[in-house]
């Protein structure tokens, strides 16, 4: 063979070193020159500019050498003053490189405006949620003698009876007045003494009364106005029997009203004629 001629381990050398110098290559290009040309890898956190104004966001940015555009869009939201920032791209505390553009979405300078539907006679609760999907917020609510309980007798805007189709500024605040579940019709409270539960609840739902509380004592007394025969009135008063009524408030010398809860107390029984007596459904109408 001759010396001219490399041999295989010659070749097996170079071919290492050639394998060697491109690894150091790559390493040089990823970790040295790469990084040195895009500002050396540094990164910073997106601030949250939810709410800063439009005027003030230059001044802000550059402070921290970011850069933004406003959308073509804008939105609306009543918690922020006009020309606010609603939204931003990227988002807040997301990492970026130093020179990024922020895309923001401006708060409209005028609300938009919606159509008021009618809410009369729909429940308060469903009236919360048809007010937020329209973007109104719900106000003060006031109670008046009604038997509907929670139902919507009139709505307002701004102090002022407000009808369907209506335009009101989006995020508006509407004011409700509802009914109290009571109405205004009183009378003079029945006598409900010496009575069973299930007279008594039978007798004060005639009269569009509901049962309240019901307390169960050990004994009671019952008194009752009886004319004498000089005509002094004569009060009587008795020892109230297991299971019944001596006592109920209000009592029969106050009013009641359509509606109104009534408390009873009730003389306690022994634990067979519980068993007895069949269970009353006081839910139950």
């Amino acid at each position: 063979m001759s010396k001219s001629e490399p041999s295989k381990k010659d070749l097996l050398i170079h071919i290492v070193l050639a394998g060697v110098a491109s690894i150091f290559i790559l390493l040089f290009v990823f970790y040295v020159y790469l990084p040195f040309t895009t500002n050396h890898g540094e990164s910073m956190t997106v601030p949250n500019l939810e709410g800063i104004l439009l005027e003030d966001l230059d001044e802000f940015l550059e402070e921290r050498d970011l850069r933004f555009e406003v959308e073509p869009d804008s939105g609306y939201s009543p918690k922020f003053p006009a020309l606010a920032v609603l939204k931003q791209f990227p988002l807040a505390n997301a990492k970026v490189k130093e020179g990024r553009k922020i895309y923001i979405t401006l708060n409209a300078s005028q609300p938009p405006v919606v159509k008021m539907p009618s809410l009369i006679q729909r429940s308060l609760k469903n009236a919360q949620l048809e007010l937020r999907s329209l973007g109104l917020v719900l106000g003060d609510i006031r109670y008046r003698p009604d038997f509907a309980l929670n139902t919507i007798l009139e709505q307002y805007y701004n102090g002022k009876k407000i009808r369907e189709g209506d335009e009101i500024p989006k995020g508006s605040k509407i004011d409700f007045e509802v009914g109290d579940g009571l109405g205004n019709q009183t009378f003079q409270m029945l006598n409900l003494t010496d009575m069973g539960l299930d007279e008594a609840v039978f007798v004060m739902r005639g009269y569009g009364l509901k049962l309240g509380d019901v307390f169960y004592e050990k004994k009671g007394k019952i008194s009752k106005e009886k004319d004498g025969s000089d005509g002094d009135v004569i009060i009587e008063t008795k020892d109230a029997r297991p299971g019944r009524v001596f006592k109920h408030s209000p009592n029969a010398k106050n009013t009641a009203k359509i509606g109104q809860e009534i408390d009873l107390w009730i003389v306690e029984v022994d634990s067979t004629a519980l068993e007895e007596t069949p269970t009353l459904d006081l839910d139950s109408e």
